[in-house]
């Protein structure tokens, strides 16, 4: 099993086998990353790769992920932006016990 050496924000480098680090590739750009979580203080790291990073850390045996954008990206938008205060509000509506009645007369007035 090969090691690799990686690099943690808190503790700097650190050792790695091929079984404690994923590589993820974002199927619509092709962008990639690779992600562990530090053996020494569990912090998950994650970090952009080149493609020819991906291939040495796939081509060694890390497991390769492919990910999609999520489809609500491609979805049109209709109607003002959602305040600070909007989602205060709603915060502060879930807080009580009848929130879902609350909240099914408000859509219905509108």
């Amino acid at each position: 099993m090969a090691t690799i050496r990686a690099s943690c924000p808190e503790c700097g480098d650190v050792e790695l086998t091929t079984k404690d680090m994923k590589v993820r590739v974002c199927a619509a750009d092709n962008s990639g990353a690779y992600v562990f979580r530090c053996p020494l203080c569990q912090l998950a790291v994650t970090k952009a790769a080149e493609q020819r990073i991906v291939d040495l850390l796939v081509s060694s045996g890390v497991v390769l992920e492919i990910w999609r954008l999520p489809a609500e990206l491609g979805e049109a938008h209709v109607g003002e932006a959602l305040t600070h205060d909007d989602l205060l509000e709603f915060h502060e509506l879930l807080q009580g016990d009848a929130w879902f009645s609350k909240l099914t007369s408000m859509t219905a007035e509108e």
